[in-house]
């Protein structure tokens, strides 16, 4: 099994191969998005929280993924125009993947194996909500649902995850990211 996330390719959302080698020595905050969700607008969170820790260190990932009640219908092409016209992302902007089940992409794979449960908001209604629709599927560890959020240390590693309903500029967030950029 692959020891941590700086041994995955990827494609950036314009197609191009990318190696996550290259952002060895920076804490990344690996995101699944969606446009047309009620969370779609931590799309703003995700770029203020890039812009206030970027040169600090922070590398914010954006993976767009289809799984979730098909809330990502749009090419790479649409949602890139999406996430600039509307949110202004600057933030590095992946290929559409499949982050559960069948066609998993092998970082989710990593990724949900490596830290299989996430942090909860103390009063989500989300999980209780989705689980009353039955949108709740597949194994316990997989993603629950679009703006699932993992961060990664320095070194690579998992090191948590927090639940799509905590916002980007959350207080456990916001000192999760201060704790890795500070860890040597």
């Amino acid at each position: 099994m692959l020891q941590n996330v700086h041994n995955f390719n990827v494609k950036k959302i314009d197609g191009t191969n990318y190696n996550l080698k290259d952002l060895q020595g920076q804490v990344l905050l690996l995101v699944n998005v969606a446009s047309k969700c009620g969370l779609t607008p931590q799309y703003e969170g995700l770029e203020k929280l890039y812009r206030e820790y970027q040169n600090q260190g922070l590398a914010v990932l954006g993976f767009p993924a289809n799984e979730f009640a098909g809330q990502e219908p749009g090419t790479n092409d649409e949602i890139q125009e999406f996430c600039r016209i509307n949110y202004g992302v600057g933030f590095p902007m992946f290929e559409k993947i499949i982050v559960k089940g069948e066609g998993q992409h092998p970082l989710y794979q990593f990724l949900t194996e490596a830290k299989p449960d996430a942090k909860l908001k103390t009063d989500s209604k989300l999980l209780p909500r989705l689980k009353e629709k039955g949108l709740l599927t597949g194994k316990e560890n997989d993603i629950k649902w679009n703006f699932e959020k993992f961060l990664v240390n320095k070194k690579g590693e998992v090191v948590d995850r927090f639940s799509p309903d905590i916002d980007p500029m959350d207080p456990l967030i916001i000192s999760a990211v201060e704790r890795e950029l500070a860890a040597r």
